[in-house]
């Protein structure tokens, strides 16, 4: 799975076996799609706790960036 940098909205473009099955705005959707992936077990608290770098590749950025922003 690759998931790319944010968009204008903050949403990040994931890349999964050359596929872009869609956007996540959070750990859960990345969770999501390593499910459809057909890696079982895995939800956004596995994710979080093995770290984003061991399920995904981020091209640039972190999982840090993965929210939608907020207006200030």
């Amino acid at each position: 799975m690759i998931v790319y940098p944010p968009d204008e909205d903050g949403g990040r473009r994931v890349g999964v076996d050359g596929e872009f099955p869609g956007r996540a705005y959070g750990l859960r959707a990345i969770a999501e799609f390593l499910r459809q992936a057909g890696i079982e077990d895995i939800d956004e608290t596995y994710a979080a706790a093995v770290g984003p770098d061991r399920v995904a590749r981020w091209r640039p950025g972190h999982v840090g960036a993965l929210t939608r922003p907020t207006n200030h």
